[in-house]
């Protein structure tokens, strides 16, 4: 099947490694561009090495600077000559019950983690035209709390609901807006919360114990879901949320 990714421009946040990093392979792999954005800029340059420089364009950028967005924007303009959509993901917020973390990691969590991506999800979906997509990664929190990450629990779900809310607002002029939802898959991200309990093998033995596919996913699973859902070809999607944790989530 043919994707309709050839030629198209995606921003990607959160890119220089793991799931974001998965999806601009994909979309690079089915002919895509793609502007990748970190806070680490060697971080950036080695990305956009591994991508291919005729292919991918590297943009340094933390997304609790107000001027960030505009700035991703313009690179991918300036670039590449268009923008069709984006992929915005911010990383996991600091581990801890909703109650055990400060006001201050709330605090910093809520510009990066919240403001941030909103912030860049309006400023894109602003400059698309008809068949532009915009994905949030945002993480199964989003549905059910996950002990120990009060922070996510808190501020995934309410960027879930500003994903709806854009894509009603914006779905009239064919850009659609959607959020993605990962489960345990093998990204640094996982890997340092395994190593967190003290026993990280035991840990990830229990872990896909309660996964129905009783293994830990692939970025590149990941990668390949966020890239057809931003792709032509998934034209009627939109204002959803989509799992991608092998089963683990219990709600239909």
């Amino acid at each position: 099947m043919d994707l309709g990714l050839t030629d198209r421009v995606y921003v990607l946040t959160g890119a220089s490694r793991g799931l974001g990093f998965a999806t601009a392979q994909c979309l690079v792999a089915d002919g895509a561009r793609v502007v990748v954005s970190a806070r680490d800029a060697d971080a950036v340059a080695d990305a956009v090495r591994r991508l291919g420089p005729e292919r991918a364009h590297g943009v340094p950028a933390d997304l609790a600077d107000p001027d960030a967005a505009r700035h991703l924007v313009a690179s991918a303009r300036d670039r590449f000559g268009r923008l069709d959509g984006a992929l915005l993901s911010v990383g996991g917020p600091p581990k801890g019950t909703a109650a055990e973390v400060t006001d201050d990691q709330w605090r910093a969590a809520f510009e990066s983690v919240f403001l941030g991506a909103v912030r860049v999800a309006r400023t894109v979906v602003a400059a698309l035209t008809d068949g532009g997509a915009v994905g949030l990664v945002l993480s199964t929190s989003a549905r059910s709390p996950l002990p120990g990450l009060g922070i996510s629990n808190g501020l995934r779900p309410g960027l879930a609901g500003v994903a709806k809310d854009m894509a009603d607002e914006f779905g009239p002029r064919g850009v659609r807006v959607f959020g993605l939802l990962p489960g345990r898959i093998m990204t640094d991200r996982n890997r340092e919360l395994f190593a967190a309990t003290g026993d990280p093998e035991k840990a990830r033995a229990e872990a896909e114990a309660a996964i129905p596919l009783r293994r830990i996913g692939e970025p590149a699973e990941f990668g390949r879901v966020a890239a057809f859902a931003l792709s032509p070809a998934a034209g009627y999607l939109t204002g959803l949320t989509i799992p991608v944790d092998g089963g683990a989530l219990r709600a239909l």
